[in-house]
């Protein structure tokens, strides 16, 4: 699930790993689905060991740690992952362990810096350490403008020509990178546009509004930390649960009053075989946008 605003807010909370030596790299023992490390994890503690984290950064859904030699550490968490520096939220699914030279033995209560946690219930993220001509070819170039940087131009020029609904565009990461199920829907609430139009259809007052929604949404998820659903699997660095699912306008509010119309209902319909949420009397396929109560 982790979409931009909850891997923004894993990048913002580990960064008081920048400046910390690696001293060893480890795979703790794991009996669930293990998760993709390239190279082996022998490997990866020769590359890492005594190696200086330089930055934290964040290329679309994926945290990198950025080291003093160029080369980087992607993380991508996916369905269920997390990159934490506090406890896990169980001992179980935790697959890779990074420990910090000059770590004290017991941990204070605010001390979080001596050791970089991932954790993955379901197993399908990847850990992949990359030098800075694989991470160009195979990450950076492989991916659309960032959705927080996107201007109003890049995105039509990519995606206005298509013939697929918008809902199901904006989450090609080639196009732009970050956007998820989650935040296309509320993006095309906050937007008035119908998930079911056609890019190729739509008007320049709807991209532009769209394009204006992207930053507004993004911007205040990221404020709010993310989004914990039902499930409760997304946490912080620190392990606690993000607030924007309190904000959330129709995602997973199938059959309730729209926030906007209040006559309307949220619908629920699949596209690309993933749930979407709408409301019919608001988001319209025409260029008018509805009035805002």
């Amino acid at each position: 699930m982790p979409e931009l605003p909850e891997v923004e807010t894993m990048c913002r909370g580990i960064r008081p790993i920048i400046g910390r030596t690696v001293e060893r790299v480890e795979v703790p023992p794991c009996h669930c689905r293990p998760i993709t490390i390239e190279p082996k994890i022998a490997t990866l503690q020769r590359r890492l060991r005594d190696r200086q984290v330089a930055d934290i950064q964040r290329r679309g859904k994926r945290v990198m740690l950025c080291f003093d030699d160029a080369s980087r550490l992607v993380i991508e968490p996916r369905m269920t992952g997390l990159v934490l520096l506090a406890d896990p939220p169980d001992p179980d699914h935790l697959r890779l362990r990074i420990q910090f030279k000059n770590s004290s033995v017991a941990r204070s209560a605010t001390d979080f810096a001596d050791e970089l946690l991932v954790w993955d219930r379901r197993g399908l993220g990847t850990i992949r350490w990359m030098n800075d001509r694989e991470y160009r070819v195979k990450i950076d170039e492989r991916l659309g403008a960032d959705a927080l940087h996107i201007t109003a131009d890049q995105l039509k020029q990519n995606l206005g020509l298509s013939r697929r609904p918008v809902k199901v565009a904006l989450l090609d990461q080639a196009a732009v990178a970050g956007i998820g199920n989650l935040y296309a829907a509320e993006i095309l609430f906050l937007a008035g546009v119908d998930p079911r139009t056609r890019c190729d259809r739509l008007t320049q007052p709807q991209w532009q509004r769209i394009h204006a929604a992207i930053g507004e949404v993004l911007h205040d998820a990221i404020a709010h930390e993310g989004s914990t659903l039902s499930d409760g699997t997304y946490r912080n660095a620190l392990n606690d649960p993000g607030g924007y699912q309190n904000m959330h306008r129709v995602y997973d509010r199938e059959h309730q009053s729209c926030p906007r119309c209040e006559t309307g209902v949220v619908r629920r319909i699949v596209q690309a075989q993933r749930s979407t949420f709408f409301c019919a009397g608001c988001q319209r396929k025409s260029g008018k946008h509805p009035s805002i109560v």
